[in-house]
């Protein structure tokens, strides 16, 4: 059992204690993210005179051999030791000798942890931060192709009114665009340097945080070390922003689970990333989006856990913490997971236009340009509104839409009604009237889209 301590005990560790407290099955993860803040940790020692230049050069050596023989599998993280800390220290003085028991100098597990979480978090966010951006694009295809695709907007999954799905798909493209800025703060705010904390005061070494701060590409280190080693708002943060993610998918799942469906028949979702059923042939199953939507639960389990654990623990470190990382791991390759399968799935989905904009008609989704119709004609909005409710009865009475109904059946309800009815009515008119901005209006549309298409460049 490597341990980076023992000293002061006179026993072994009981071997399932030993195993409770370890974390290296799990805290390898982070390896490279270890080494290189060791790496960092060792030139601010040289920098400073706490360590020679050519110790320095060999415990840089040795680090190197280190990562490159895990990267190759020459070298494997194995159980025997007790967190990825130990591995990397007890490889290196295995290779250097005396230089590599220097390693430690000034620095605690505490803040050592406290980073290499901060630098794996910090990783992490951008890719999936770049995982976003590819969905943004994806969807931006969506929107330039059916800025003229009529259907029904709902209110109480009830058909509202018309819309295209260049807005419907533009609604989810603000939830995604949110998503990227919440992902932009969390990194903003949380990219301070813990490292040179030790395990809650400091230290007596001079050590130049500053400098380290700079070589790991943090804005400024830590200013309280007791904060510097206790702080996971970070982590909280980030599995708060991931659920906000995974509830967008979630919803957007649940929208083409019901338009993939024979009632609806918006869409015709890839072979690809359907599946079929053992017993019945006919089936054609959304799996993709219902295990998208069901992992959700998943990522808020995760935040639900660490707000749970963090909620009683005094400061400043305590073993609680260590908490912290596997359900952030997993909820972390469930987000990056989720997001890119997504991506792929609506990339190859097919839209029934035509079912789309026969929908809407079929709704009654231009009952509300009817009434707007009357209005322009001098009705009171309130006796338009009741007009079209009765022309609307009259229609569901017929089994058809207000498109279908003649004109004398109109006129019988109302002799304000001309033939013009009709075109005011029509999907296209219906949609191309509401060009109030971030409405579905095409020119709106056009110039939403232009502005989603600069964004991705620059962002």
């Amino acid at each position: 059992m490597a341990q980076l301590w023992g000293g002061r005990f006179t026993k072994e560790t009981d071997k399932l204690v030993y195993n409770f407290n370890a974390s290296i099955s799990f805290d390898q993860k982070f390896y490279k993210q270890d080494i290189r803040g060791s790496k960092a940790h060792v030139r601010m020692l040289a920098k400073q005179g706490i360590l020679t230049e050519e110790e320095r050069d060999q415990i840089l050596g040795g680090l190197d051999s280190i990562l490159a023989d895990v990267e190759s599998g020459k070298l494997e993280i194995t159980s025997e030791y007790e967190d990825i800390h130990s591995f990397v220290e007890a490889n290196l003085i295995d290779r250097i000798g005396d230089p590599g028991k220097k390693l430690h100098t000034g620095r605690s597990r505490n803040d050592q942890v406290a980073l290499d979480m901060k630098l794996y978090v910090r990783d992490e966010i951008e890719e999936i931060d770049a995982e976003l951006k590819k969905l943004l694009e994806a969807l931006q295809v969506i929107m330039e192709n059916n800025v003229h695709t009529y259907m029904p907007g709902f209110t109480h999954l009830q058909k509202a009114q018309p819309v295209t799905l260049a807005h419907h798909v533009g609604a989810y493209f603000e939830m995604f665009r949110r998503d990227r800025s919440r992902m932009a703060d969390i990194r903003k705010r949380m990219n301070t340097c813990p490292l040179g904390a030790g395990a809650l005061a400091g230290t007596t070494y001079p050590l130049d945080r500053f400098y380290t701060a700079e070589l790991l590409g943090f804005d400024e280190p830590t200013r309280n070390s007791m904060d510097s080693v206790s702080d996971r708002d970070y982590v909280i943060e980030l599995l708060s922003a991931m659920s906000t993610v995974m509830m967008h998918l979630s919803r957007f799942c649940e929208e083409i689970i019901l338009w993939n469906s024979n009632e609806y028949r918006f869409v015709e979702i890839d072979d690809a990333y359907s599946t079929g059923s053992s017993i019945m042939p006919q089936k054609k199953n959304p799996d993709i989006a219902e295990l998208v939507r069901g992992k959700t639960g998943r990522v808020y389990g995760a935040l639900t856990s660490i707000l749970t654990t963090m909620k009683g623990i005094p400061l400043a470190y305590n073993k609680d913490m260590q908490e912290d990382k596997e359900l952030t791991f997993d909820a972390i390759d469930t987000v990056k997971g989720c997001i890119a399968l997504f991506t792929g799935m609506v990339s190859t989905m097919e839209f029934r236009k035509d079912v789309m904009e026969a929908s809407a008609k079929n709704g009654f989704t231009n009952a509300t340009d009817a009434a707007d119709y009357l209005v322009n004609h001098g009705v009171p909005f309130r006796d338009a509104h009741g007009i079209v409710g009765r022309l609307v009865l009259t229609c569901i009475d017929k089994g058809i839409s207000l498109d279908e109904l003649p004109l004398e059946e109109y006129k019988e309800i109302s002799p304000v009604f001309e033939q013009d009815i009709y075109e005011a009515i029509s999907m296209k008119t219906c949609v191309e009237k509401r060009e109030t901005y971030g409405a579905p209006g095409p020119k709106v549309m056009e110039q939403i889209i232009a502005g989603n298409k600069e964004y991705l460049k620059n962002n």
